[in-house]
């Protein structure tokens, strides 16, 4: 596996394995990744995987930059170089409420591709997303990549209040917003799902490296697994 590494902070060193945004690169961080944590245990404070890097910390105390550092190494020396194809179950599936009255936007973005609101929607749902990175926000993931034509912009002027669950395109990615915050990504739909909770085990109910599916939902469905539509 193809990697270098430079020291980023006192207690930290980050990983790169390459320089653009892409699918296969993000699997790869996400394998080194979970080897890293699997074999270093608790030398690892955090391990932070973003688009093209993996950050991770250590406790300067108990460890030294050169023990870890030739431990990587060997670890990494040891992954292949593109991570195996993922089966069907392990696609997380997220029901999504596609229409107007939560995502304000839906028909814009099918008026700048030339279709449909349901050849939005389909198009949309049948793509498998990457989970690029966690960020912006507590569990805000950043999910790539959409069909090409439903690529868009960000708004001109973002909204000073986004609905928690709602689902936005900017450019080539897709994301939920987590909470309710302002956000300039075009709308086009919600989830039921609580995205962030600091209660839970695990916060997040996305993290870096997974692969996410939407799945069309009437609204019926969505408030009944507890969506609100204001």
């Amino acid at each position: 596996m193809q990697w270098r590494c430079e020291v980023t902070g006192i207690d930290t060193l980050t990983l790169y394995f390459g320089d653009r945004i892409d699918v296969a690169l993000t699997e790869k961080i996400h394998l080194a990744s979970e080897a890293l944590a699997r074999n270093l245990g608790p030398r690892l404070i955090d391990t932070v995987p973003s688009y093209t890097s993996l950050l991770l910390r250590y406790d300067l105390l108990k460890d030294d930059y050169s023990s870890l550092i030739a431990d990587v190494t060997a670890i990494l020396d040891d992954l292949p170089e593109r991570p195996e194809e993922r089966n069907e179950a392990s696609i997380i599936e997220i029901p999504v409420f596609y229409h107007s009255s939560v995502g304000p936007d839906l028909a814009a973005i099918a008026k700048r591709a030339d279709l449909t609101i349901d050849q939005v929607i389909q198009r949309h749902c049948q793509q498998v997303y990457q989970v690029f990175a966690i960020g912006f926000a507590p569990g805000f993931a950043y999910l790539g990549e959409v069909a090409p034509e439903l690529a868009a912009p960000r708004l001109a002027t973002p909204r000073p209040k986004v609905p928690a669950g709602s689902l936005g395109i900017a450019d080539q990615q897709t994301a939920i917003y987590p909470l309710e915050s302002p956000g300039g990504w075009n709308l086009i739909g919600r989830t039921p799902l609580t995205m962030f909770d600091p209660h839970r085990e695990q916060p997040s109910l996305l993290r870096a490296g997974q692969q996410v599916r939407f799945r069309a939902i009437t609204r019926d469905e969505f408030l009944a697994l507890g969506g609100q539509i204001e």
